[in-house]
């Protein structure tokens, strides 16, 4: 028997049970207007300024077989009359205690002053508890409210440290 064969084939079938360790999920929600909400004038052009907000909002989706309950965000951004660029980071509390950390980029479109809608990408850049060492990326669909807030649906995959994957 060719014991380098044997161990080259367990290697493989080791790195392919790694891989399918990432799981596919989705998250939904709606955040409030922002609880607090400051702009500075960029002072090269009539309606360009910097921003910071800060605000909650509600979580559904599953992480790790734990259901997403709420989130908060505090973010930076670019805007003009008619185009919006945020970075941010987002977390995520489950019904665990259990706490996942996103960073985001967003790119949208204003209109009278009001956020209309747009996409982002986003990271998880770890967790706690059980969700420690949690990584994973993915996108946002985000559709402005007439209460100064927005609906999001996004969609992704994560990888839990040391987790079989999950059942979908």
């Amino acid at each position: 028997m060719n014991y380098r064969v044997v161990c080259v084939c367990a290697i493989v079938a080791l790195a392919i049970a790694m891989a399918s360790a990432q799981t596919k999920s989705t998250l939904s929600g709606k955040c409030s207007k922002p609880d607090v909400q400051q702009s500075i004038p960029a002072g090269d052009q009539s309606g360009h300024a910097f921003t910071l907000a800060q605000g909650k909002c509600t979580a559904m989706g599953d992480v790790g077989g734990a259901a997403g309950k709420e989130g908060a965000y505090s973010e930076h951004g670019d805007a003009t009359a008619t185009h919006v660029k945020t970075w941010g980071v987002f977390v995520e509390t489950f019904d665990s205690g259990d706490k996942v950390f996103y960073n985001y980029q967003t790119t949208g479109t204003m209109k009278d002053g009001a956020f209309q809608g747009g996409t982002n990408k986003y990271q998880i850049t770890g967790g706690t508890g059980k969700m420690k060492g949690i990584k994973g990326s993915g996108t946002c669909k985000l559709t402005g409210t007439s209460d100064g807030g927005d609906d999001y649906s996004c969609s992704g995959e994560y990888t839990l440290v040391g987790a079989a994957p999950a059942k979908m």
